[in-house]
């Protein structure tokens, strides 16, 4: 990620000559580079990160599959790419593009109207994404696995999450916007179901816990009641990890699916004429009003 918030906004050096965001025209061609740069800098920064040469984008692929051969190729031989893999990855990637003023686009929608550049925008929109609160969700889901362990702790783990004393959470359920089953959780699980029988996983422990999960949560009454459903971070979780991307790019991932989002409000909101710099106003709940008292009078 600290690859992606550089690099990206270092492309506003790159290409200065469409940075005149009065232009429509100039603004279709920065959102077409920065849709089209963000998966060829993440597969980079990853194949940087294992000691792999570059591979370049090839432009008889789809997205979805061009990022697959970035990840995976190598020069020593060719990568046949998997179809079921590559739907699977194009489902993740349009199911992350856009979801309501979320950190990420708000803080995009922020940087957009004080009139900088679309480079420094989406920058500041992976800045926000970083963070594991928003962004780590799913890669939140795999630690909570990992920490359970074994699929014989799971009713201890479930005990701890009723518990209103503890501090353990349930990882990869519920959502602050859906508060029935997610939509998209519907589509991921099918994708999720597909991959693995498409790989031939079925010895999986962390896969096994989850599955495990799953099921009490859609049917036990403290989970049902609740509304803490699986949702789209549960399942993506899984399928990246079946699939064989490392948990440090997960969060790259759901940047490069974000952008699409990111550059759509942006445009959308430049283009508005009635636009203003955005300017939140703060409550203050401090103390009332303090006599001044001079230093040397302090106790």
């Amino acid at each position: 990620m600290a690859v992606m918030v550089g690099t990206v906004g270092a492309l506003s050096a790159f290409y200065h000559d469409s940075l005149d965001i009065n232009d429509p025209h100039q603004r279709e061609i920065s959102a077409h580079r920065l849709i089209a740069k963000m998966p060829t800098i993440a597969a980079m920064a990853y194949k940087y990160s294992i000691g792999q040469p570059f591979v370049y984008p090839r432009n008889d692929l789809s997205f979805a599959e061009n990022f697959l051969n970035m990840m995976f190729a190598v020069p020593a031989e060719p990568y046949l790419i998997n179809p079921v893999l590559a739907r699977a990855m194009d489902r993740i990637l349009i199911l992350h593009a856009d979801h309501e003023q979320n950190a990420s686009t708000s803080t995009v929608r922020t940087a957009g109207s004080s009139a900088a550049n679309p480079f420094a925008c989406v920058a500041s929109g992976i800045a926000s994404l970083w963070g594991p609160a928003h962004g780590g969700a799913n890669e939140a889901v795999l630690h909570m696995l990992m920490e359970i362990g074994d699929k014989s702790k799971i009713p201890e783990f479930i005990a701890n999450v009723k518990d209103p004393n503890s501090k353990v959470r349930l990882m990869g359920f519920g959502h602050r916007v859906y508060k029935n089953y997610d939509p998209r959780a519907k589509v991921m699980k099918q994708t999720c179901d597909e991959v693995l029988a498409e790989l031939g996983i079925k010895n999986d422990p962390l896969l096994d816990i989850a599955m495990e999960l799953e099921k009490i949560a859609l049917n036990d009454e403290y989970f049902v009641k609740r509304k803490l459903y699986p949702n789209v971070d549960f399942y993506s979780g899984i399928i990246l990890k079946a699939m064989g991307i490392p948990l440090s790019m997960f969060t790259v991932l759901f940047a490069v699916a974000r952008t699409v989002g990111w550059v759509s409000q942006w445009t959308e909101m430049i283009s508005e004429p009635s636009q203003k710099i955005s300017r939140p106003r703060q409550l203050y709940l401090g103390s009332d009003v303090r006599q001044f008292v001079p230093v040397d009078q302090r106790k």
